[in-house]
């Protein structure tokens, strides 16, 4: 099968969805994919990405075509991948099928090839039915999980269906200017002297002007002085974090779960500060050193769970924290689509109960006066005003300063953020 052909990108994507049903992210199922396959294809990420941003409708329609659950899992995210490009394609759709069958060839035997052509043909044959019955199905209607959908209408009666149709959408690729080294004005300069085009945000104020939104995503290696540590990405909402922490030259700051590093970046740039940043994961840990380095910064980087205080702290309070937590990412959904295949219900109460203990284990570490800052990239309200107002009992010594949920709209990602003082 030819590397360029539409049957090649339909089976590497169904391999890439076999692996995120598996329990594998997409993005690391995309990273062994290509180091396997000599480079995983744009339209196969494409495919894949589709397949999960719109969930639950394929699982829908192949449930009406098969009497019973194919056995085969790739030969499944097979059928998956072609239904997508049968739906986004609609000028193709023999080719598509055509396609699927060679691509089936490449993953199983011959009686695999007849079923992909059987269900394929069948599904263009009932199209408009099936169609008409998943409007009337809630998880093919809003194209998130059940227990998703209950959880944000109980969080968010008002405005659940708004959330859902931001998780549903493209995500803007937004910059993050290095005030080190250049202006958000001088900047946009130099992208429209290239070509490139780009807005300030609507809320400038909020973002503390640092933040310019792409009308056109592109690759990094076209941003001009990029790798001279001009400018990131960075979600717009995660920007929020360097004006809430608002660090101070001379002070120690700990940013804790920090990798890839984008925050810790930012604080940086911000000010003059003492910065250890910790996570857990060698490899995400590495991410941050190489962040660091294109943007001319330096912190120090400790690979540990910040919870075993004893194998990074060395017993210097810090006067500011940013506790990054682990979290269902509920918020960042339309730019990580997988979550809603990998996430279930029980998993908000697993985060909540970490959220709580790394809390619990940071504030130790805080000088009396200092501030923590708590974010997540979730807006389920068990790990985000759930954890804190629990926080807030348990530690009389414990103030509120502020507390902000940014609910997913066209400028930013969904994030929640409370920042606390430390009174004693």
């Amino acid at each position: 099968m030819k590397p360029d052909s539409l049957g090649w990108s339909l089976l590497l994507a169904a391999r890439v969805l076999a692996r995120v049903d598996a329990g594998e992210s997409l993005p690391k199922a995309l990273a062994s994919l290509a180091l396997e396959s000599r480079g995983a294809s744009a339209a196969a990420k494409d495919i894949a990405y589709g397949v999960l941003r719109r969930h639950g409708e394929s699982g829908f329609v192949l449930g009406r075509l098969m009497s019973r659950h194919l056995a085969h899992p790739e030969t499944y995210a097979l059928l998956q991948a072609a239904l997508y490009r049968l739906e986004t394609r609609p000028d193709a759709r023999p080719m598509v099928v055509d396609q699927a069958v060679r691509a089936a060839g490449e993953l199983a035997d011959a009686k695999y090839k007849k079923l992909v052509n059987g269900v394929l043909r069948n599904y263009l044959r009932q199209r408009e039915v099936l169609i008409s019955e998943g409007k009337k199905d809630e998880v093919v209607r809003y194209l998130h999980p059940l227990w998703w959908l209950k959880r944000l209408r109980k969080d968010y009666p008002r405005h659940w269906e708004s959330i859902i149709e931001a998780g549903n959408s493209q995500p803007p690729m937004t910059l993050r200017v290095n005030r080190r080294k250049t202006t958000a004005e001088d900047y946009a300069g130099a992208l429209s002297a290239s070509g490139l085009m780009a807005k300030q945000s609507l809320a400038r104020g909020e973002f503390g002007g640092d933040a310019l939104f792409l009308e056109t995503p592109l690759s990094v290696d076209r941003l001009p002085g990029f790798h001279d540590g001009l400018v990131s990405v960075q979600d717009a909402g995660a920007q929020w974090v360097a004006k809430l922490l608002s660090p101070r030259s001379g002070e120690r700051v700990l940013d804790a779960c920090a990798a890839p590093g984008g925050k810790t970046a930012h604080l940086l740039e911000s000010a003059d500060v003492d910065l250890v940043a910790i996570d857990m994961d060698a490899a995400r840990a590495a991410r941050i050193e190489e962040n660091l380095k294109r943007l001319g910064l330096s912190a120090k980087i400790r690979i540990a769970d910040c919870c075993a205080l004893e194998s990074w702290w060395d017993g210097r309070l810090f006067d500011a924290i940013l506790a990054d937590v682990p979290c269902s990412g509920s918020g960042v959904v339309r730019r990580h689509p997988d979550i809603k295949a990998l996430r279930r219900e029980s998993d908000v109460r697993r985060f909540a109960v970490k959220q709580r203990a790394i809390l619990d284990t940071l504030w130790r570490t805080l000088v009396p006066g200092g501030r923590l800052l708590y974010a997540t990239c979730s807006v389920f309200v068990e790990e985000n005003a759930g954890s804190i107002n629990a926080f807030l009992i348990r530690r009389p010594d414990a103030e509120s300063i502020l507390e902000r949920q940014l609910l997913p709209c066209p400028e930013h990602d969904g994030f929640y953020y409370a920042l606390l003082r430390k009174t004693a």
